[in-house]
């Protein structure tokens, strides 16, 4: 039979809304620790700073406006609300806009080789104990990420243990190039203390 998405697609077609409709897919991040699932060899599972509890895709399909593509830059789920948002031509105002982190994907959508300024994506799953000072898991499970590197730390508390990949040629995250690249980890350690 077909999958919920599959129905969705055909009926839309029965009904002649096809080709003016935008369908979203996006999918939850990570896979579920004790799940079987398939996590394209990405390192570890939902509720950790790591690509495989971290990533995530979308599929943005509209075929009157868009055409099939993958698109390699770096986006998140913060730049959702401002693609819709510039998609259906709201008005937003000063103080909503003052508010928005995220980047509208539609020159992405309409050209998958449009400029896209190089970004840093900061992710902190924020689980530290109830009523307890978040300062104390600062650098417990939160991430740092480019398009090339990612930079991690898992058991930090209040000092950073941070782990640096090259998710361009390692994104399976097995090698931490920290020590060979620090540099690079100066310079995210203070964009993640610029985010914090």
């Amino acid at each position: 039979g077909k999958t919920t998405v599959g129905r969705l697609l055909a009926h839309l077609q029965s009904a002649g809304l096809e080709q003016n409709t935008l369908v979203v897919f996006m999918n939850d991040n990570g896979g579920t620790g004790g799940v079987s699932v398939f996590n394209a060899g990405m390192r570890a599972r939902k509720g950790t700073p790591w690509l495989g509890g971290t990533r995530a895709s979308s599929f943005w399909r509209w075929p009157a406006r868009l055409k099939p593509a993958d698109v390699a830059a770096l986006a998140a789920h913060i730049d959702f609300f401002p693609t819709i948002a510039e998609l259906v031509g709201a008005k937003l105002s000063p103080a909503v806009t003052r508010q928005i982190e995220g980047r509208s994907l539609v020159p992405l959508l309409t050209n998958p080789a449009a400029p896209w300024p190089e970004r840093t994506l900061v992710t902190h799953v924020g689980r530290w104990p109830r009523f307890s000072e978040p300062d104390n898991a600062k650098f417990t499970n939160c991430s740092v990420r480019t398009k090339r590197w990612h930079l991690v730390s898992t058991k930090g508390g209040t000092q950073p243990s941070w782990e640096l990949y090259d998710v361009a040629a390692d994104p399976g995250e097995q090698t931490d190039v920290a020590a060979q690249h620090a540099d690079v980890v100066k310079k995210m350690g203070a964009d993640f203390e610029t985010w914090w």
